[in-house]
């Protein structure tokens, strides 16, 4: 039986209308550094496209800018057939391991927010891809631990909360391929009512929080609003737009 070309095995998604070509080589080179494709001392013309079953050569050819600030790159493969794929993810495949994890099965998985993920799969992907996605969810569903805390009945709206700085951090943001600094927040509670103990909770450290000039152990109270989204396996819960923040003992 013929093999398939592999050209065939590529699912191409065509840059929407006109996308953004290179001013010139520096702008092709700092677009590159931006996106973490190569470093300075290593600009590369060339990238590798891979899937389980096969690699193919790509050039950059430019890119689609969105309103959020985010970029999709345009690559061209040796054929001259054009595509968009997420950086990051057109980062991964220039690992040496990147084909091997994928022929291999389960992968380490990666805890992804479901927004983010919507992003991501934008990237071409091949079957072969999309179906060994489905092996680590099995091999999580045998380790998952019964012993997880019972859901809490979080309010619908925005609320006022008492808690104290933990920790200045950072996570992992995987459709960008940056880590973005969070706080670590302890002993949250919602004040208003009904009343609820939220314990260890996250949030996204702002501008706005970085104006109140935070210290760890720092006792705040601001308005915001829950939501269920984690951090770790410890920490469940974030607070989204954290807002009329104070720091006890200096209110006016």
């Amino acid at each position: 039986m013929a093999e398939t070309p592999a050209e065939d095995l590529i699912h191409y998604i065509a840059p929407k209308g006109e996308y953004i070509s290179f001013l010139d080589d520096t702008d092709y080179i700092a677009k590159g550094l931006e996106w973490k494709l190569f470093t300075a001392r290593s600009v590369k013309r060339e990238l590798l496209y891979k899937s389980g079953s096969f690699q193919a050569k790509v050039k950059l050819a430019g890119y689609e800018q969105y309103g959020n600030g985010l970029d999709t790159v345009v690559v061209e493969f040796e054929n001259g057939k054009l595509s968009c794929i997420h950086p990051s993810y057109l980062k991964e495949m220039q690992s040496s391991s990147f084909g091997k994890e994928l022929l291999s099965g389960p992968v380490s998985e990666t805890s992804a927010d479901p927004s983010e993920t919507e992003q991501v799969m934008e990237a071409p992907i091949t079957e072969n891809f999309d179906q060994l996605s489905e092996e680590p969810k099995k091999a999580k569903t045998k380790t998952k631990k019964t012993t997880a805390k019972p859901k809490l009945d979080l309010p619908g709206e925005k609320v006022h909360f008492t808690a104290t700085v933990k920790e200045f951090t950072a996570k992992m943001n995987h459709f960008t391929g940056e880590e973005d600094e969070v706080i670590l927040l302890e002993n949250v509670k919602v004040t208003t009512e009904p009343e609820l103990t939220i314990g260890d909770a996250w949030c996204g450290y702002s501008k706005t929080l970085k104006k109140a000039e935070l210290e760890e152990g720092d006792a705040i109270e601001f308005d915001g609003k829950v939501v269920d989204k984690k951090y770790n396996k410890e920490i469940r819960y974030k607070v989204n737009n954290p807002s009329k923040l104070v720091k006890k003992g200096m209110e006016a």
